[in-house]
C-alpha cells in the first residue's frame, strides 16, 4: 500500500487519519438500496451505538452531513414540548442557541463562562426558578472552544431529578471519554465521525433511548431530512437510510471503528493523554498560558492565551506551521485571545513535540 503524505492536524477535527481508513474508501461502486450496504450501515450503527450504551435500550440514526447535522436534528426534532434549557459556556452552546432560535423554540439560556467549571447549584436553582415545565435540557459535553469539560453526570442527575430528558453535543468527547448514557442519563447524543472515531469528515449520528424515539411516531414533523424519528424509522424498515448516504465515508467508517477497536478506547484517551501532558509541559516551558484550570481540562483540546508581543500574528504563525505540515485553529472566543490546539487523531508524543520546537522557533524570530 502506497504511503499517502501526512499532515499533522491540531485542530479539533477532522483529525489525521491512518492510511488504512483513507484507503477503506477505495471500494467498488455500491447502490446504497443494495443488502450488502445495508449489513454495513449495521454494523456501524451497532458498534456506535455499543461505545456508550446497550443496544437493547438504545439506537443510533445516521445522518450525511456535518456534526451540526445531528445537533439539529435533535433540537429541530424532539424538543419541541415544553422548556427547552440550553447551557451556553462556548461557541457551540451558543451554536444550539442560534438553532433553537431559528426553528423558533421555547427556549431559556443558561450562561456560563466558557472557562471556568459550570456552578451547579446555580444551574439547578435556575431550572426551579422557571415558571414552566422544563422538558429538555441540551450541553456540550467537552466544550471545543477552550476543552473545559462540562461534568454532565451531574447535570444529568439535575436533570433526573427535575424530570428533564438530556441531550448531549459529544463532538469532540465521544469515542474517548467515557460516557454510560444510562448512568448519566442522557436521552440523547450527537457525535460524528471525523473526530475521535478518526475517521473521515461527513457523517454525523444522534444516539438515543429508543423508548424516547418511539414518541415521534405521533408527533407532527417540524422538519424534513434532518427529521429524527422518520430516520430513525426508516431505517428499521428497510435497513437503509432515507437519503442519498456517503458512500465511500461509511467504508471509511468502517475501518475507523475497527480500529478503535483494535487500540481500545481507554488505551486511545490514554495515548490522547500523553499527547496533551506532553502539550501542556511544552507551553509551560515556553511560558505560554492556557485559558481553562488544568484540572478542567478535557485533555482533548486546549484554548491557549495568545502571546502579548508585538511580532506576534495568529495568521503568520499559522502559514509557518503549515507549511511544516501541522495545522492549528485560531481560537473562537472574542473577548478571550486564544489559539486551540487539538491531541486527537493518529498522533504520537513525537508529533506534539515537533509542535512545541517549531513553536518555539517562530516565537523566537
Amino acid at each position: 500500500m502506497k504511503k499517502i503524505k501526512r499532515n499533522i492536524l491540531l485542530n479539533p477535527g477532522p483529525a489525521t487519519t491512518t492510511d488504512t481508513v483513507k484507503y477503506a474508501q477505495v471500494v467498488p461502486d455500491i447502490c446504497p438500496r443494495e443488502d450488502d450496504f445495508s449489513q454495513l450501515l449495521q454494523f456501524v450503527t451497532s458498534e456506535i451505538t455499543s461505545v456508550v450504551s446497550e443496544e437493547n435500550q438504545y439506537t443510533t440514526v445516521l445522518f450525511g452531513g456535518s456534526g451540526t447535522a445531528a445537533v439539529e436534528s435533535i433540537l429541530s426534532s424532539v424538543m419541541t414540548d415544553g422548556v427547552l434549557v440550553i447551557i451556553n459556556n462556548g461557541a457551540y452552546g451558543k451554536r444550539m442557541c442560534e438553532i433553537a432560535e431559528a426553528h423558533q423554540l421555547d427556549w431559556i439560556e443558561f450562561l456560563s463562562p466558557p472557562d471556568q467549571p459550570i456552578k451547579l447549584d446555580q444551574l439547578h436553582s435556575f431550572i426551579q426558578r422557571i415558571p414552566r415545565k422544563v422538558s429538555f435540557l441540551a450541553v456540550v459535553h467537552n466544550e471545543t472552544t477552550t476543552g473545559l469539560l462540562n461534568d454532565i453526570e451531574s447535570i444529568g442527575s439535575i436533570c433526573e431529578e427535575n424530570e428533564i430528558n438530556m441531550m448531549v453535543d459529544a463532538m469532540s468527547s465521544f469515542a474517548a471519554i467515557p460516557i454510560n448514557m444510562s448512568k448519566m442519563n442522557i436521552s440523547y447524543l450527537a457525535a460524528s465521525s471525523n473526530k475521535n472515531l478518526q475517521g473521515m469528515a461527513g457523517v454525523s449520528f444522534v444516539i438515543a433511548k429508543k423508548s424516547e424515539l418511539e414518541k415521534g411516531k405521533t408527533k407532527k414533523p417540524t422538519n424534513y431530512y434532518l427529521n429524527l424519528y422518520s430516520q430513525y424509522y426508516h431505517f428499521i424498515e428497510t435497513g437503509q437510510m432515507r437519503f442519498t448516504p456517503p458512500v465511500q465515508t461509511i467504508y471509511a467508517l468502517k475501518q475507523a471503528i475497527v480500529e478503535l477497536k483494535a487500540e481500545g478506547m481507554e488505551e486511545r484517551y490514554e495515548r490522547y493523554s500523553k499527547c496533551w501532558e506532553t502539550l501542556i509541559e511544552g507551553l509551560s516551558r515556553l511560558g505560554l498560558r492556557y485559558l481553562v484550570p488544568v484540572e478542567h481540562h478535557s485533555k482533548i483540546i486546549t484554548a491557549i492565551v495568545e502571546p502579548e508581543s508585538e511580532k506576534y500574528n495568529f495568521k503568520e504563525m499559522h502559514d509557518y506551521l503549515y507549511a511544516n505540515g501541522i495545522t492549528i485553529y485560531p481560537g473562537k472566543l472574542n473577548q478571550l485571545n486564544s489559539f486551540r490546539v487539538a491531541n486527537i487523531g493518529d498522533l504520537s508524543k513525537d508529533d506534539i513535540e515537533l509542535f512545541l520546537t517549531l513553536l518555539e522557533k517562530y516565537l523566537q524570530t
